[in-house]
């Protein structure tokens, strides 16, 4: 998910400087709402386990692509699945655009990280570069999210409403165990948040597993509460814009609160924000990393699939104090206590 998330910055910079630009925007369905209230996308999905699976699918997805009239094509996901259909809009004399991943650079960087050598090019300028190739302008300034919204509904600004603020918003899970903030440190995170402000906690997570377990912290404290399977997707993005601060992990929560513009702080255990995969438009000391001085071989992979042993402990160096004072520099600018 958050490797669509990070698109968003990049098409509202491709509106605002074209601003009669129409887009079609092809993944899978669940990813629509993030680009609700965006006018000029127009949103397909993309059934690569129903109708568009295999090489006969994807032909058949491009034909629907082609038959949108565009001008041009960009490939943002650069997989053996998008250069299959990449390839047939191609044949059919179409000029396309590919993603450079830099995969070679991150994967050096794995073996041998010099922390003082300067990030890599972020996820969204990768995107931004894809477009100019094209001949498009795109402009990633951070104001481009600033006025961000998506449409929400009664019971979103009901609730909105109605919860005492700060709203300090937490996304403590992540797609590997080396990125995930461990649950006892969490645990205590969140006791000292909801004593230090006497605003409203709002717990970020999946279905099945994490909603179990975040129902379980939410009722520790009164002000917490879980927002995890309490509605559909788009009704969880009409919360999260409302926050005044996100807190999370390498994971998707952190770009989808970045979008809306809101301050993102990020938890990084065995990956780090050097491949450029950090929010948009946060600021470095938001980027809260591990300790290298006790764990060396940080990063440990690109996306996080690899813990060396005793590796587990490595976010245990990023102290519950740390995350508190980081919030309330931010919550101090933002006049919210």
């Amino acid at each position: 998910m958050g490797d669509v998330a990070m698109l968003v910055p990049v098409v509202l910079a491709l509106i605002k400087a074209q601003p009669e630009i129409k887009i079609t925007l092809i993944s899978r369905s669940r990813f629509a709402p993030i680009f609700a209230g965006i006018g000029q996308v127009q949103f397909m999905a993309a059934e690569v386990n129903g109708k568009h699976k295999g090489v006969v699918g994807l032909w058949r997805l491009a034909k629907a692509i082609k038959k949108t009239n565009p001008d041009a094509v960009a490939d943002l996901h650069h997989v053996l699945r998008s250069h299959v259909v990449r390839l047939f809009l191609k044949w059919s004399g179409l000029p396309v655009a590919t993603l450079f991943k830099g995969r070679q650079e991150k994967q050096k960087i794995t073996k041998n990280f010099d922390p003082k050598t300067p990030w890599l090019t972020s996820s969204h300028e990768r995107y931004a570069a894809v477009f100019r190739s094209l001949g498009l302008t795109v402009d990633l300034t951070p104001h481009l999210v600033a006025n961000h919204k998506v449409p929400k509904d009664d019971q979103a600004t009901q609730l909105r409403d109605n919860l005492p603020r700060p709203l300090i918003g937490i996304a403590p899970f992540a797609a590997f165990p080396g990125k995930a903030y461990p649950e006892a440190m969490m645990r205590q995170l969140i006791t000292e948040v909801s004593q230090k402000w006497k605003g409203t906690i709002l717990l970020f997570g999946g279905p099945g597993k994490e909603q179990n377990t975040l129902n379980q912290w939410s009722q520790d404290h009164e002000q917490v509460r879980n927002c995890a399977g309490s509605g559909t997707f788009a009704q969880e993005l009409m919360l999260l814009q409302e926050l005044d601060v996100m807190i999370a992990m390498d994971s998707g929560n952190g770009h989808l609160a970045a979008n809306f513009g809101l301050p993102v702080i990020t938890l990084w255990g065995v990956t780090h924000p050097c491949f450029g995969f950090a929010p948009f438009a946060q600021p470095a000391e938001n980027q809260l990393c591990a300790d290298r001085t006790h764990f060396p071989k940080i990063p440990t992979s690109v996306y996080g699939k690899e813990m060396p042993e005793g590796y587990d402990k490595a976010m245990e160096t990023i102290i519950p104090e740390m995350v508190i004072n980081r919030l309330s520099d931010i919550l101090d600018k933002t006049n919210t206590l």
